[in-house]
């Protein structure tokens, strides 16, 4: 996949080959700089590509690792219940605040640099959190893996919309296809890897610097290679002298678009009915009768759902006019779901689990709507930092609800009710943020 998406990045020249290996082409042939310049093109696009995947990979197993050991992490560091319901609500609040200053950064020291940055952070917190010693040491380490998880968040939509601008829909599938795939993984194998290492926590959460340290080495060498002559031609086909001129464009007042801000709370609400769904599902399977392997299964294949459609869904989305139909199909999914879960939660639970998989596939769709509501790089930056740092903000009451309503009701019909309900408004944003415009003649207005 990756070597065929860089040979349709390198072709330059049109050309035909005889049968006796030979080229004829309707072009001069080209002088050795020319086909110098191609083969550099060539290679940076492939180590793009694979840095986007690496990078995609090691953007969740900061958190579902954790949540496959949280007991064992509460009873090694002496944890409170209220302090471990606080862990669960940092990442998206660690999102919210840090995701805000990776426009600047980038600005400042370009998306390439920044993401390479997010990735050595990611690697010092998940190295250092289970060995810091306490909880609060703890909880700073996480909050330096989420920090690099945040800034890298926001940046790799702008990396896919700079660099692959012709192909926003299939690159931002993949870049989500490899998210999910880091995310199950991680949830899956962290019990079963901390069994092999000796049944330490600590080296079961550890062992994730592992991948996020590989994760570094192709973006240390992208920023090298942006030491390029001014003038030279970037990936995608965008000259180094067209970003930095985009980079010295004033600054949007991203407020003032509605397309921003549907697309913020879009993105929040989604993030709620994840957040719920990994967190609780589970357990209201659990109680509807389900065994505890059972349940989990039911969640994996919840999550797994996420990594062949992440793929087909931003392809599907580009090609569209506006996204609003498959807004519709997916919330109609999620409500389907929750009506499941309601009525026959164990009798229909592989159909409900099935479902709210879908439904969670709102969430490539709102990356890859983030690519095509803004008309630049620039743009592309502070609509992905808005709507995402705002976005989470909205969804770090949700799961916490949930938990309220269950405690005080005994059961699951209000909490079912409040995530059935919570996807009726998000539809209706979702469908406003899929019209065909942009944030920068919304902003300019």
């Amino acid at each position: 996949m990756m070597v065929g998406m860089a040979s349709e990045e390198t072709r330059t020249l049109k050309s035909t080959t005889n049968v006796s290996g030979s080229t004829v082409s309707d072009s001069p042939a080209p002088t050795g700089k020319q086909t110098g310049k191609a083969s550099t093109h060539a290679w940076t696009t492939r180590l793009l590509v694979l840095g986007i995947v690496l990078a995609a990979l090691n953007l969740r197993p900061a958190i579902t690792s954790l949540g496959a050991l949280l007991e064992e992490v509460r009873e090694g560091l002496g944890m409170s219940g209220s302090v471990a319901g606080l862990l669960t609500s940092v990442p998206p609040l660690c999102f919210a605040v840090f995701g805000v200053m990776a426009p600047r950064l980038a600005r400042r020291f370009g998306p390439a640099a920044v993401v390479c940055a997010g990735m050595v952070l990611i690697t010092t917190g998940l190295l250092v959190r289970p060995y810091i010693g306490g909880t609060a040491g703890f909880l700073a380490g996480s909050a330096l893996a989420l920090m690099g998880i945040a800034v890298s968040n926001v940046l790799m939509p702008v990396i896919v919309k700079r660099w692959f601008p012709d192909r926003v829909g299939s690159m931002t599938g993949l870049y989500s296809m490899a998210l999910a795939l880091g995310t199950a993984s991680a949830a899956a194998v962290t019990v079963p890897m901390t069994d092999a290492l000796g049944g330490s926590w600590r080296s079961g959460l550890a062992v994730w610097a592992v991948p996020a340290a590989a994760a570094v080495l192709p973006w240390t060498a992208l920023v090298r290679h942006r030491e390029a002559p001014s003038g030279s031609e970037a990936p995608g086909g965008q000259s180094t002298r067209a970003w930095e001129a985009e980079r010295a464009r004033p600054v949007l007042r991203i407020t003032r678009s509605r397309t921003a801000w549907a697309l913020a709370v879009f993105f929040g609400l989604q993030a709620t009915a994840a957040y719920i769904t990994m967190g609780w599902m589970a357990q209201i399977f659990r109680d509807a009768g389900v065994s505890a392997g059972t349940a989990g299964l039911l969640l994996a294949v919840t999550m797994v759902m996420g990594v062949p459609l992440a793929f087909v869904i931003p392809r599907l989305a580009t090609r569209l006019p506006r996204q609003g139909p498959i807004v519709i199909a997916l919330g109609v999914c999620g409500l389907v779901g929750y009506a499941g879960l309601y009525l026959a939660p164990a009798g229909g639970a592989w159909a409900w689990a099935v479902l709210l998989g879908i439904a969670n596939c709102s969430f490539p769709l709102a990356l890859t709507m983030v690519g095509m509501r803004a008309r630049t790089g620039a743009g592309v930056a502070q609509l992905s930092a808005f709507a995402q740092s705002t976005g989470y903000l909205i969804s770090i009451p949700g799961p916490l609800l949930v938990g309220v309503l269950y405690q005080h009701s005994g059961g699951w019909g209000l909490p079912i009710a409040l995530m059935a309900g919570l996807m009726v408004p998000q539809m209706a944003v979702g469908v406003l943020a899929g019209r065909n415009r942009t944030v920068e003649d919304e902003a300019a207005r």
